[in-house]
């Protein structure tokens, strides 16, 4: 009954839009974190510091123009609820990463150890699957490649909480400055925590397709 009513619903061409720009918004904050973690060159960092602010700007805009049309419209695409779990976890992951950014620059650090680049890695390749994911939205003609996507999402989520669990376990046992310690605890902790809101996304896609697929 649900794909009978589907073949005759009218394509979403308000809200579809914002989720792919979303995704896409993501990958760009992920690439240039990894950019920033990466660099050795402080003014080059903080150029790219400077784009991720901008970037979760912009995420945040889309979400806000994704509340104003789901309060303005009679029709949705799937559920009310779904929708504002969805766009808000997206958001979370900007805003987490757009966090671990600034705090590299407020706190100065300058030794950017290899476990921050491994979860930014990680962060790309978890941002590039949601936005695969979240273009699937549009039809949920291929509900196998969504359920793939979350997946590979729950395994990324897992692999940045080892990383962190060692990474800090590597700190306590060699790091004797324990400001430099506490600042790098807390950019890792962030890096994971983006991965964990990634993990908040594959949830509510998850249960989106529950209900619609």
């Amino acid at each position: 009954m649900n794909s009978f009513f589907k073949v005759f619903s009218p394509k979403d061409k308000k809200f579809q839009p914002l989720f792919e720009e979303c995704g896409g918004n993501l990958v760009s904050i992920s690439e240039n974190l990894l950019l920033a973690l990466s660099t050795t060159d402080v003014e080059k960092r903080k150029i790219y510091i400077k784009e991720i602010e901008r970037m979760e700007h912009t995420g945040e805009l889309i979400r806000t123009r994704v509340f104003l049309k789901l309060s303005k419209s009679l029709i949705t695409p799937f559920s009310r609820e779904d929708i504002h779990a969805l766009i808000s976890s997206l958001y979370d992951i900007a805003d987490y990463m757009h966090t671990a950014a600034i705090n590299i620059d407020l706190y100065h650090v300058v030794d950017l150890n290899k476990p921050m680049i491994k979860m930014a890695q990680l962060l790309i390749d978890m941002c590039k699957d949601l936005e695969i994911a979240l273009k699937e939205l549009k039809s949920f003609k291929n509900t196998g490649l969504i359920s793939d996507v979350c997946l590979r999402i729950y395994k990324g989520e897992s692999q940045a909480d080892s990383l962190c669990n060692h990474a800090l376990a590597g700190l306590f046992e060699s790091e004797t400055n324990a400001i430099e310690l506490i600042k790098q605890k807390e950019i890792l902790q962030t890096l994971e925590m983006a991965t964990d809101k990634c993990d908040d996304v594959a949830n509510v896609l998850e249960s989106i397709l529950v209900k619609n697929a």
